[in-house]
């Protein structure tokens, strides 16, 4: 596979089989340096299979794939490194305080500890926690431990940022801060690959992949996907166009 340097994630016939059940069917796609880019599909689409192939928790059955230089199946620990991973169910610890959640993994990640008070004031302001950084993390709102958790994400200042439905179960003022703050991410050259249910977020991705069945069933930007999905229909969305694409039966 002939990976392009404007490409900070590249897949060529990525499969994953658990048994004889094909989770994702030999998928390709490019996401560029400094893109927002969606991966979108139902529920059991192969969408979280993907991306744990990416970022190198499980190996591919076959196929092959670069993430920001490493390949995959070669070279997982190298991604971890460089990549941050917010998952769709709260991963930190709830018995620690924000302040204990974000030293913790400034260890996990290995950012010399000369650097940890910089890092560490720098992500409790740009998630807003300061007030609240020697509070038991249990006891924040669920969209607090979520910006929570993203800090910890960016502690080591990742070439890419993967968001597994980030804003899962949080009210949308506290959306809308979040997609805010992902935009400026991504305007400082972060790339970001975000999976997410609300349509309405999706149109904030530059381009958009959708999933079914483990293969691929759209590809572009959200104006082209839903040209391509709901042709003639006067007003059509990407809500409309992903309940066309996941009605359908993928060849």
């Amino acid at each position: 596979m002939t990976r392009s340097p404007s490409d900070a994630i590249a897949v060529s016939r990525l499969e994953k089989k658990f048994g004889d059940f094909v989770a994702v069917n030999k998928i390709s796609f490019r996401v560029k340096k400094g893109e927002i880019f969606g991966f979108l599909g139902a529920n059991g689409s192969g969408k979280s299979t993907t991306i744990r192939m990416l970022c190198g928790i499980i190996t591919p059955t076959s196929g092959e794939g670069t993430v920001a230089g490493f390949d995959i199946v070669r070279e997982p620990e190298n991604i971890k490194q460089a990549i941050g991973y917010m998952s769709q169910k709260f991963s930190l610890y709830e018995d620690l305080t924000p302040y204990e959640n974000v030293r913790f993994y400034l260890g996990i990640y290995s950012v010399p500890q000369h650097q940890w008070p910089e890092r560490m004031d720098w992500i409790l302001s740009v998630t807003r926690l300061q007030e609240v950084r020697n509070r038991l993390t249990r006891e924040l709102p669920p969209g607090w431990r979520q910006r929570l958790a993203l800090g910890c994400a960016l502690l080591h200042q990742p070439q890419i940022l993967f968001l597994d439905e980030p804003t899962s179960g949080v009210d949308p003022i506290t959306r809308e801060h979040f997609w805010n703050f992902i935009r400026q991410l991504a305007a400082r050259g972060m790339t970001v690959f975000v999976t997410t249910h609300y349509m309405d977020e999706a149109r904030f991705c530059e381009r958009i992949v959708m999933i079914n069945a483990g293969r691929i069933v759209a590809e572009g930007t959200p104006p082209e996907i839903v040209a391509a999905a709901c042709p003639g229909l006067a007003g059509a969305d990407l809500n409309d166009a992903f309940i066309q694409l996941m009605k359908r039966t993928p060849d």
